[in-house]
């Protein structure tokens, strides 16, 4: 009981916020099969078809939609960036033409082209759709009788309708409503229901590109330090060299997420609420800096130069893990 008194003591919500964090990261990582990275880039990820292949898949759908509605709940950001029409599915809102780019840019645009121009004679199409599984290929209808239904000016609407669905949906709808049941177990729906996809996206994962004017500005100083003080200055001038990953990761030391709130710096939570980030004199010169994840706060000992100071803060953001610190 004395130690559990302890730990609940000294976390006022750091390390829980932080476990997110690094949970979010091992569970979302396209590494282990449930997801994929998106058709654009290397940084969104979707549900991925072969996840099929996953032991207990379902269940893990389950606990990853719970693992989101558990962080929507208590403000807790994920190291993850979905795809819009992930946050769609969430949010139970149909998927549209427009969205397919933010899964797949090219087909995106074959679809765009087919709106935008008339096709009478130039497109040899039916309402069918050839699909790969296990190794075979194989003809899809769209619609009952869709292999007998040619594409036309007047009915390609509802063909692109379809096939920005099965576009969606191929290989992933079973996952996608477990994900989603798991996320409505834990998320009174009222509570979402005031959301559109890109205001529920920026609540859960934030903001991935920093701005150092905004941090700056929010920051406080302790121990004797100002915002013109020279080893302030020195530290910001650090900051301002890093690349945005070595800032993510200085965040990520100092509060345990690289993610920031959508409303900015100002919104930065820590034990009981909105806690801003905070740099403290502490420590002899011959330390690294010291993180304290609950409040948000960085002891940054008086290094006598900015060469020091620079390597000892690279040091500190690229070589040590905040789990666990005060």
């Amino acid at each position: 009981k004395e130690l559990k008194f302890c730990l609940m003591e000294l976390d006022y919500s750091g390390p829980s916020r932080e476990f997110f964090f690094l949970v979010s990261r091992e569970l979302f990582n396209p590494y282990y099969g449930l997801f994929e990275y998106s058709a654009n880039d290397t940084y969104t990820v979707q549900i991925s078809p072969m996840s099929a292949f996953v032991d207990n898949h379902h269940e893990w759908f389950r606990f990853s939609g719970r693992i989101l509605g558990l962080a929507l709940i208590h403000q807790y950001l994920l190291d993850a960036f979905f795809t819009r029409p992930f946050y769609k599915g969430l949010l139970r809102i149909p998927c549209d033409l427009s969205d397919l780019e933010f899964l797949d840019e090219e087909f995106h645009q074959s679809l765009q082209w087919m709106k935008d121009n008339e096709i009478e004679d130039m497109l040899d199409l039916t309402f069918t759709v050839n699909e790969e599984v296990f190794g075979q290929v194989l003809t899809r209808e769209l619609k009952p009788g869709g292999s007998g239904i040619p594409v036309s000016d007047k009915n390609k609407k509802e063909y692109i309708e379809r096939m920005v669905k099965w576009r969606i949906e191929r290989g992933v709808a079973q996952q996608t409503e477990s994900l989603v049941r798991g996320f409505y177990e834990v998320v009174d729906v009222r509570l979402v229901s005031v959301f559109d996809a890109r205001e529920l996206e920026l609540v859960i994962a934030g903001t991935a590109e920093i701005d150092l004017a905004d941090w700056r500005s929010n920051t406080e100083y302790r121990g004797g330090y100002h915002d013109n003080h020279i080893v302030i200055r020195w530290f910001w001038a650090a900051v301002e060299r890093f690349n945005n990953e070595q800032r993510l990761r200085l965040l990520q030391f100092v509060t345990g997420t690289s993610s920031i709130p959508y409303e900015g710096f100002a919104s930065l939570r820590g034990s009981n609420g909105p806690r801003r980030f905070c740099v403290e004199k502490w420590g002899k010169v011959s330390s690294l800096p010291r993180a304290h994840t609950c409040f948000n706060r960085l002891d940054l000992p008086p290094y006598p130069s900015f060469a020091m100071l620079y390597e000892k803060m690279l040091t500190a953001v690229e070589e040590t893990s905040t789990f666990g610190l005060e």
